[in-house]
């Protein structure tokens, strides 16, 4: 494919994944006005956003099939027009279950375009042979923080309803300019490269290797999703309660954190390029571990901000990282597997924190996110020879 197509494919894919992260952000900020529509309770309404876990999590394996079978490219653009209109959904409903239902579709659409634009960038990344995965990674949190704060500006001048067909129509819009780059070219690597990639003439053995590497990549991708859910609801909490922290100050815990992230992957790739990935894996986990043990055991606010920070910077390159090495070794169905064990991981974080923090207290349940932190540097040093430069 010419380089002028391979830059067009790298500008759409880049597209869809801000796209994303915009959509869900539009999303998030608009639940307690969603709540109070419904008249759900807490319980009820935890119970009803199980569904968008639930939906992702079920399709994610699927659709790592559906790519191998009609191309990542398609399944991109399908799995985005259903997340673009499923959005619209929520502010119609008016029962806990009614929105547990079409958070299901929503949360289906979410987990598949995940794994196809991921399968889209990791083919895109071997053809390039350039570690540019990060940079899409950046325009998901770049995507994210515009929903938000859009989101945030919106929701005294709109009502759900509008707010979220409104993500519907701009989903739509960027998802038919996007799209039609996607679909008139085709993967620029072919999908069933794992196996002699796994190992030399695609032996059971080697097979097995592989499977075995995608999960351990998995795992990898798991510790930084955990840290990532665990910061999201749990942060501010933190700041406020054990450290008096204003409402104010303790919601820019998250920001900073986020802030860093996006920071960190918008370098990523210059990050790769010098140290690799190996290397990078590492001096990530081992920064993701020190800035946590500072964010959650230190005495002053201004200190834990400044961990959260980095732990921030620490964990941005290792999801990357860890989808593109399984892709790279299992095709969709590596991406598929590591993601869905990434989404796990958020899913994992917060009520895990929640029952250790009953058990000891909060700042000690924090430290469980360097812990994971700490066995993703150790998995970076033990697979280094896989990862690769």
């Amino acid at each position: 494919m010419p380089g002028r197509g391979l830059a067009a494919l790298r500008a759409a894919i880049t597209a869809f994944f801000a796209l994303d992260g915009f959509i869900f952000a539009g999303w998030v900020v608009r639940i307690p006005d969603i709540k109070h529509q419904t008249h759900a309770s807490t319980g009820a309404l935890g119970l009803a956003l199980l569904g968008v876990s639930a939906g992702a999590v079920l399709t994610m394996t699927l659709t790592g099939r559906l790519c191998r079978r009609y191309g990542s490219h398609p399944v991109t653009v399908v799995c985005m027009t259903v997340l673009a209109l499923s959005v619209a959904l929520p502010p119609l409903t008016h029962s806990a279950p009614a929105l547990g239902a079409v958070l299901l579709l929503f949360g289906a659409a979410y987990g598949g375009v995940n794994v196809a634009f991921n399968s889209a960038a990791v083919d895109l990344v071997t053809a390039l042979r350039r570690p540019i995965m990060p940079g899409f990674h950046a325009a998901f949190s770049l995507g994210g923080m515009v929903g938000a704060g859009l989101g945030g500006l919106v929701a005294g001048a709109l009502s759900p309803t509008r707010h979220l067909l409104g993500l519907t129509v701009i989903g739509l819009l960027v998802t038919a300019v996007a799209g039609r780059t996607l679909l008139r070219h085709e993967s620029p690597a072919p999908p069933e490269r794992a196996p002699s990639a796994a190992a030399p003439g695609g032996s059971a053995a080697g097979g097995r290797t592989g499977r075995g590497l995608v999960v351990v990549f998995g795992l990898v991708a798991l510790c930084t999703a955990y840290g990532e859910g665990a910061m999201a609801d749990w942060g501010a909490l933190h700041l406020q309660q054990d450290l008096a922290a204003s409402a104010g100050t303790a919601a820019a815990g998250y920001a900073c954190f986020a802030l860093a992230m996006t920071v960190g992957r918008l370098t990523g790739t210059t990050l790769l390029a010098r140290l690799g990935r190996a290397r990078t894996v590492v001096a990530g986990g081992t920064v993701a571990t020190a800035g946590m043990l500072i964010g959650s055991l230190a005495p002053s606010v201004w200190a834990a901000l400044t961990g959260f920070a980095v732990t921030g910077l620490g964990l941005a390159n290792l999801f990357p990282v860890a989808v593109e090495r399984a892709g790279a070794l299992a095709g969709p169905s590596g991406v598929a597997i590591a993601s869905t064990l990434g989404y796990g991981g958020m899913l994992l974080g917060p009520p895990a924190i929640g029952f250790m923090a009953d058990w000891f207290s909060l700042p000690a349940a924090l430290t469980s996110v360097a812990a994971l932190a700490a066995v993703a540097a150790v998995i970076g040093a033990a697979t280094r020879r896989v990862l690769g430069h």
